[in-house]
């Protein structure tokens, strides 16, 4: 098994040393006398000693590469962990205008407004996710990027909590929403790229038309589960008199379901109404059944490090070296 190296880098080196070396021998080969005539010296021949005497610097040569090599860092692979999970692309888009404050959900006996109930089951959809990038934006009269996409849902949720009503201009831009999580997934390379757009209300705002947006959409291969949140009809929408004191005021919302409707059909999703928080429980919980994409981590590596015996092997043949040119190769002056 050919091992791998921690800094391969090193290796490089290695020609170059083989290349001085080589030219350091030749010159020393160069170095010679001159005679009249080799007859007798070839009458002479040539003892074992001169003809190994190179061996030396073959070892001092070899030594030094193994020296590089033990540098280098090589290492076996001993053990590898392969994870596959599957993640898909999401943009959360969120309607954060002032009828998001009626307050016709209800949990545990208590009224929650809307905003509060999407928000808590966001965290809940966000977290049954653990795989998917996830983006959040919010619109009201403006669309506006609270989180890119991203793995890290902790800092997603955080920013999810600190979304307020009444911080963007009281209005709702759908298309303009729309265009904004596009804009989000622009660089996406996910298989399935959605987005899940949640609003109670009409487009009454932006420069962008739903539809126009949602060709976009269409175009770009993204997917538009639209949901129409909140009930219809009369409902109990929160007044503060100047103590602060809270007391309710019967209000009605319109909502273009047929708007929603045709998003979601021109990009192959579906529109839901979420009327009550079970519903709109399920249907966060519906789109988690959406196809994924296969992502690969490879995990944890552990690895057994080698390079103690090219250091071994090296110090071996600078003894060896030291040894013969010491005693069997020794040159007197």
């Amino acid at each position: 098994m050919i091992p791998d190296f921690k800094t391969p880098l090193v290796l490089i080196l290695i020609p170059l040393l083989i290349a001085l070396f080589w030219y350091d021998h030749q010159r020393r080969e160069g170095t010679s006398f001159r005679f009249s005539s080799l007859f007798l010296m070839r009458q002479l021949g040539s003892s074992w000693r001169a003809r190994w005497s190179f061996l030396p610097w073959v070892f001092r040569a070899l030594a030094l590469v193994l020296l590089l090599i033990a540098l280098a860092g090589p290492q076996k692979l001993l053990a590898q962990s392969k994870l596959t999970s599957e993640g898909i692309d999401i943009v959360l888009a969120l309607d954060v205008s002032g009828s998001m404050s009626a307050e016709d959900y209800i949990i545990d006996g208590h009224r929650i407004s809307r905003l509060e109930i999407i928000r808590n089951t966001v965290v809940n959809f966000v977290k049954q996710r653990p795989f998917d990038r996830l983006g959040l934006i919010v619109f009201g009269s403006q669309a506006y990027t609270v989180c890119p996409l991203t793995t890290d849902h902790e800092w997603l949720l955080e920013n999810l909590r600190q979304i307020r009503i009444g911080v963007i201009e009281d209005a709702t831009a759908i298309g303009s929403g729309i265009a904004t999580s596009l804009l989000r997934l622009k660089n996406s390379k996910a298989k399935t790229k959605i987005i899940v757009l949640l609003t109670d209300g009409v487009n009454n705002s932006g420069k962008i038309q739903p539809l126009d947006a949602a060709k976009l959409a269409q175009t770009l291969g993204v997917k538009v589960y639209t949901i129409g949140a909140g009930t219809t009809g009369i409902v109990p929408f929160p007044v503060y008199d100047e103590n602060g004191n809270k007391h309710y005021e019967e209000a009605q919302f319109d909502l273009d379901e047929d708007t929603l409707k045709k998003i979601a059909e021109m990009t192959g999703a579906h529109y839901f109404r979420a009327a009550d928080t079970e519903s709109l429980q399920n249907i966060y919980a519906q789109i988690d059944k959406l196809e994924k994409t296969k992502i690969v981590d490879k995990g944890f590596r552990q690895y057994e490090p080698l390079f103690w015996y090219f250091l071994d092997a090296a110090l071996i043949l600078l003894a060896l070296e030291l040894i013969l040119t010491n005693t069997v190769f020794l040159k007197v002056p």
